[in-house]
């Protein structure tokens, strides 16, 4: 069996119409889990809640990071990890009156010691895969958008022109209760997985964010590319990419197993 490695790199900006950057990310030490926020709601509230969603996040792998290897183990992880989550924020929210609103969306994914990467997401920030020169999602947005696609009520293209775009369905922070939806994909060399934000999926189709990453080598040169692309469309909203290469292993970088 080929053995897999891969390579990480991530980019945050606040985009050309936002005063400030409420999203949030974070990669592990190992670089085996990766995670998006996209903070919503209030003068600072959004920015508060996708900070407590990370470090809860963070606090929790270096406490209790599942065995990279036991799929039943990551997969209870990643739902306890949200859970917590939106806990957390739900906790903070309660305190600050002016906040109460305040939530975030987000994705998460982890990286086995083999080949399968595990997701979670609440809300509309997303994960792609890329491969064979196609991005594919691999999420699917909490959004009442995305609702009314999936009834035949609106089309692919209306999606990005709807008032109702910004409408979520789930997020965290918003209630106790929090349903997480997993996704599992199995990787192989020379594919990409994207994890973003909605300042990107929102302003680039699929078909652009495909095409801005098959002309990259590089992890860096992705996040540098598809924020380039995303702030000459207008990049009305921040904007925070994750962008995981995966190629054969070699001696000197991190390898699955």
């Amino acid at each position: 069996m080929t053995k897999l490695s891969w390579r990480v790199a991530t980019v945050s900006d606040r985009g050309l119409c936002r005063k400030e950057n409420q999203d949030n990310f974070y990669v592990s030490p190992d670089e085996r889990v990766f995670v998006v926020a996209d903070g919503m709601g209030g003068v600072k509230g959004g920015a508060e809640a996708s900070r407590i969603a990370i470090e809860t996040i963070q606090k929790l792998w270096k406490e209790s990071a599942p065995h990279p290897s036991d799929k039943e183990e990551i997969q209870k992880w990643l739902v306890d990890a949200v859970a917590l989550a939106n806990e957390n924020i739900c906790d903070a929210a309660d305190k600050i009156a002016s906040s109460s609103r305040m939530g975030t969306t987000i994705v998460m994914a982890v990286q086995t010691t083999g080949k399968e990467l595990h997701i979670a997401h609440v809300g509309d920030s997303r994960a792609y895969v890329m491969k064979d020169g196609t991005a594919s999602t691999l999420t699917s947005d909490h959004s009442v958008v995305n609702e009314m696609l999936k009834n035949n009520r609106i089309t692919i293209e209306q999606c990005r022109t709807s008032p109702f775009k910004h409408l979520l369905t789930r997020c965290l922070g918003h209630h106790r209760d929090v349903e997480v939806e997993k996704t599992e994909v199995e990787m192989s060399s020379k594919q990409w997985i994207i994890l973003c934000s909605d300042g990107l999926s929102s302003v680039l189709s699929d078909e652009q964010i495909g095409a801005s990453i098959q002309s990259c080598e590089s992890a860096d040169q992705v996040c540098q590319n598809l924020l380039s692309k995303t702030l000459e469309a207008g990049a009305p909203d921040n904007v925070t990419i994750v962008a995981i290469q995966y190629e054969p292993a070699s001696e000197t970088t991190p390898i699955s197993q």
